[in-house]
């Protein structure tokens, strides 16, 4: 069994005086694909934001409880917050390249964390397209506008302007809820392919996305998680009639 690199420990989180995560106990291994699955305001995004401190950007967001992250607490003294967000590369709904073209879209990030040389860029831009299967697609037009991409390859240049940062982890929330079946599935093999090098947590509310990629699931309801378990057993014999019921459709 894998080690675990992410140990949420009684974990809760507030907006203000609304608890938005009720006592999170939950730890993710390294390299598996690991997804989360629930209703609408269950948690899971802003699971997902806490684990790069996106919600520290709202108003009144706080937490209370432990959230390690490779054995630190993410929320202790001395956390670098601009580091972690790079080494928990996040992809959201909808894609939003730069409007730059698709070279600077994946070099922009890598040249401001420091990589300088045209060759070095030109390597790093070639691989972390060719991780995200889209090289083949745009080898011969870098130099075009981003924003003339298909909804789908612009996501996956997204993902490969997080792949040029070198990051730890891949986070996707919600990240083919816009995209036709092709390039899901697309995206799906893209992070099979990727998980020998990350850990990879995918938020969804596609449960068929989360039966076919992931490791293990965990599902949400109400701001707690209802249960963990491999993915084959959550969705062929969950332990709590509310995983079935959420599972067959009957909610959510």
């Amino acid at each position: 069994m894998s080690e675990a690199v992410v140990r949420a420990e009684n974990f809760r989180h507030f907006f203000g005086e609304r608890q938005t995560l009720r006592r999170i106990n939950l730890e993710i291994r390294r390299n598996e694909i690991f997804g989360i699955i629930g209703p609408a305001g269950s948690g899971k995004s802003t699971f997902l934001r806490a684990l790069n401190r996106l919600n520290d950007l709202v108003p009144g967001s706080r937490t209370e409880g432990t959230l390690e992250v490779c054995g630190q607490d993410i929320y202790g003294p001395g956390t670098s917050v601009v580091e972690l967000r790079r080494r928990l590369g996040m992809v959201f709904a909808t894609p939003i390249p730069l409007p730059r073209s698709i070279f600077e879209n994946v070099a922009f990030g890598a040249r401001m964390a420091g990589v300088k040389g045209r060759a070095r860029l030109n390597e790093l831009v070639a691989d972390s397209l060719r991780k995200t299967a889209l090289w083949e697609e745009v080898m011969d037009r870098l130099d075009s506008s981003a924003l003339k991409l298909s909804g789908g390859q612009q996501q996956r240049l997204c993902l490969a302007r997080i792949l040029a940062l070198k990051p730890e982890f891949i986070m996707l929330d919600e990240p083919t809820s816009g995209l036709d079946p092709i390039s899901t599935m697309k995206i799906e093999e893209t992070l099979r392919q990727l998980q020998s090098e990350f850990t990879i947590i995918l938020v969804t509310n596609n449960t068929k996305q989360a039966a076919r990629v992931a490791d293990r699931t965990a599902f949400f309801l109400n701001g707690e998680i209802v249960e963990v378990d491999r993915t084959e057993k959550i969705f062929s014999a969950p332990s709590d009639q509310r995983t079935n019921d959420y599972i067959l459709g009957k909610f959510g």
